[in-house]
C-alpha cells in the first residue's frame, strides 16, 4: 500500500463473501484517534481510524474497531486513549483492535510483549481465546489480519466455536452485547457438545469481567488488559 489504505480496505470489503457493515465515524474523533496512534492513513490501522467507526463482520460475529462510533465501542474508548493526543502515552499491554461475540479479543502486540506475559513479537496480532482463556499469537500484522478476516478464513478458525443457527443469534445483538455460553466455553461440557449449551445476550463488558474472574479462579496466567467496554 503506497497511498491511503482506505480504498484498499473498501476493495477488500467489496470482494468479501462475508456480510460486512461499515460503521460511520465522526471526522474530528477519527483525526484525534489517528494522532494518538501516531500512524498515517497509509496504514490499515490509520485508514480505519480516520474513515470509519469500525467494521461489523460475518453476521455481527466480529467487530473491528475504528476511530469513533455513535452506538458501540471505538478504538479510543476500548483502549482508554487520553482525552487529547499525548505522544508519551502508550496502550497498556498492546492495542485492542477487535473482538468477537464470544469474548475473544484481538490485540496488536506491544513493544515488549514478554513483560506482559504474552507470546509473539511486537506488532503481531494476538487472539485471546475464550475457550482456553489463553493468548494465541497469529502470524500476521494488522493489515494481514484485516485481509484474513475479510477473505473468509475465519470460517475455519471458528469452526469449533459455532453451532447451528449461530448467525441468527449473532446478528440480533447490539454492538454493546456478546453471547454468554453456559456451561462456559472453557468447560469440558462445552468442549464436548457446544450445541447443547444454553446461550443468552449479555453486555460485552460482562463477558470480559467473567474472563478475568475465571482465569484467577483457575490459577491461570492473568490475561492483562482486554479492553474497556
Amino acid at each position: 500500500m503506497t497511498d491511503a489504505a482506505w480504498p484498499w480496505i473498501l476493495g477488500l470489503i467489496s470482494s468479501s463473501e462475508l456480510e460486512v457493515q461499515i460503521l460511520p465515524g465522526v471526522a474530528v474523533d477519527g483525526q484525534r484517534c489517528l494522532a494518538q496512534l501516531q500512524v498515517t492513513e497509509r496504514s490499515a490501522l490509520g485508514g480505519l481510524a480516520l474513515n470509519s467507526g469500525g467494521l461489523v463482520v460475518d453476521h455481527g460475529w466480529i467487530r473491528v474497531l475504528g476511530g469513533s462510533v455513535a452506538n458501540g465501542n471505538s478504538m479510543a474508548e476500548v483502549n482508554r486513549f487520553p482525552s487529547e493526543p499525548d505522544i508519551n502515552w502508550t496502550p497498556q499491554d498492546g492495542l485492542v483492535v477487535g473482538y468477537d461475540v464470544l469474548g475473544g479479543v484481538f490485540t496488536l502486540n506491544g513493544m515488549h510483549p514478554e513483560s506482559a506475559g504474552r507470546p509473539g513479537s511486537p506488532g503481531q496480532i494476538l487472539y485471546f481465546a475464550p475457550d482456553t482463556l489463553e493468548w494465541d499469537a497469529l502470524p500476521m500484522t494488522h493489515s494481514q489480519w484485516l485481509e484474513w478476516l475479510l477473505s473468509g478464513q475465519t470460517t475455519q478458525f471458528y469452526e469449533s466455536l459455532r453451532w447451528s443457527g449461530w448467525e441468527k443469534e449473532s446478528q440480533s445483538l447490539t454492538l454493546a452485547q456478546g453471547i454468554s455460553v453456559y456451561p462456559f466455553l472453557w468447560s469440558a461440557e462445552a468442549h464436548a457438545d457446544l450445541a447443547a449449551t444454553s446461550r443468552r445476550p449479555v453486555p460485552f463488558s460482562e463477558l470480559i469481567h467473567l474472563t478475568a474472574e475465571f482465569t484467577a479462579q483457575a490459577a491461570l496466567s492473568a490475561p492483562g488488559f482486554l479492553g474497556s467496554y
